[in-house]
């Protein structure tokens, strides 16, 4: 059977938080088709180092202008956008409900949420030209709820989730389409960061694959969404990839 030609080589992709874990796994993945890279890291390059095809382009994307700045060096570098991938977030620690401060809501929100909303907007031009899209990342947590100290989290990755398919209705008019990646429980430094070995056991053992997820697992869901050939007819969806964690 002759390989797949996901009609990925030379497209230009933004990926933001691409220093580790999912977003460095999908830059692996869209560096080996042949894409040509942005890549966005906070402070540390970490794992995007070194992929090729790459530029690195650093911003705190809790900054609104360090969104909106890193998107626009990434389609001067790149010489425009065919491929946005709205991957940074993190839970910033757990916050129970009793001790949550409006510094702690807008944090959340401006990392997890507001930064979605801003680089789709910087990058609007460009993928309009290029006819290209948008690759969201949410969370099984944004259907579930997440668990105790993750609700501001799990709220904000909900609205990343809604979102997506807000402007998948708005923008395939401009034939932009809009989808998203939905991770389950992924062995990464963000769930070993907030987690207990016993937490993230218990977690497995519900998990009807009986493992947790790889950065890897996820990739294969970016490049699919990213490509025109495999999905054009596409958009407004959330692909949940959990190992069967929840089947919505």
């Amino acid at each position: 059977m002759a390989a797949i030609d996901m009609g990925l080589a030379g497209k230009r992709v933004l990926v933001t938080g691409a220093s580790r874990g999912i977003g460095a796994a999908a830059a692996r993945a869209f560096a080996s088709t042949g894409a040509h890279l942005a890549l966005h890291y906070n402070s540390d390059a970490g794992e995007a180092h070194g992929i090729v095809h790459t530029c690195l382009l650093r911003g705190d994307f809790t900054d609104t202008g360090a969104v909106r700045r890193v998107v626009e060096e990434a389609v001067t570098h790149l010489g425009g956008l065919d491929v946005l991938v709205n991957n940074a977030g993190h839970m910033l620690g757990r916050i129970p409900l009793d001790k949550m401060r409006g510094a702690d809501i807008d944090a959340i929100f401006d990392l997890n949420a507001r930064s979605v909303v801003t680089a789709t907007q910087a990058a609007l031009p460009a993928l309009e030209a290029s006819r290209g899209c948008i690759v969201n990342v949410t969370s099984i947590s944004a259907r579930a709820g997440g668990s105790t100290g993750s609700s501001l989290y799990s709220a904000a990755k909900a609205f990343v989730s809604t979102f997506t398919r807000a402007a998948a209705l708005e923008l395939a008019p401009k034939g932009i389409r809009v989808n998203a990646v939905s991770p389950g429980t992924i062995d990464t430094d963000f769930h070993r960061a907030y987690s207990t070995p016993e937490k993230l056991e218990a977690t497995r053992l519900r998990i009807p694959l009986q493992r947790l997820g790889t950065g890897d697992d996820c990739a294969g869901a970016f490049l699919f969404l990213a490509s025109a050939r495999l999905a054009a007819y596409v958009t407004g969806q959330i692909v949940e990839v959990n190992g069967g964690q929840l089947m919505p």
